[in-house]
């Protein structure tokens, strides 16, 4: 068995920097099936859009402070004072749109996990067999046919900032999809 901890292989875009490497080792394509993960990547990748993801990584400490430790039900009834207090929070991206589309879309969260019984048996229900995909090649794509239907009809149910190339990284981050290069040690 290799040893993970000397000389590890890893996905060329881990880098250098260790938060990313810590991402990459620990959390980057682990299947999880837990609606509080997932509604934690939902705001973190709807933060994102047109930044780096290390940016978001830095403050992702911020977002859990601001956004109430990710509690759908808590966020959900964020109002117009919340906004105005995340505008002023230091630690976070202060986009007015984006913090008001997070509030919305875990209202649509909530809605989805009322239909469905939960947000992974959404989720899960546009994957093949109902199973996270494997997939084995040296390079990455930006998005999928499964990330193309998840993205079209949340923006059909009113969810923003959660188009294919979001929906695919958010699918990337939850394990929904691992696409750790063949020789990874971290796959």
């Amino acid at each position: 068995m290799r040893n993970q901890t000397n000389n590890p292989t890893r996905c060329s875009w881990a880098g250098t920097d260790e938060l990313y490497i810590k991402y990459h080792d620990e959390e980057w394509g682990k299947e999880v099936h837990d609606d509080h993960t997932f509604f934690e990547f939902m705001i973190l990748e709807s933060a994102q859009a047109g930044l780096s993801w290390i940016t978001i990584l830095r403050r992702r400490e911020g977002y859990r402070k601001a956004f109430a430790n990710f509690d759908v039900q808590k966020v959900a009834a964020f109002n117009d004072d919340d906004v105005e207090r995340l505008m002023q929070d230091e630690s976070i991206i202060r986009n007015r749109l984006k913090i008001k589309t997070s509030i919305s879309n875990a209202q649509l969260f909530i809605g989805i996990q009322k239909e469905f019984g939960s947000f992974d048996k959404y989720l899960y229900s546009f994957m093949p067999d109902g199973k996270a995909i494997m997939n084995h090649s040296n390079s990455t794509p930006a998005t999928s046919p499964e990330s193309d239907a998840i993205a079209k009809d949340m923006k059909k149910r009113g969810f923003k900032f959660f188009g294919t190339t979001i929906c695919y990284a958010f699918m990337q981050a939850t394990g929904m999809v691992n696409d750790h290069i063949p020789n990874c040690s971290f796959k």
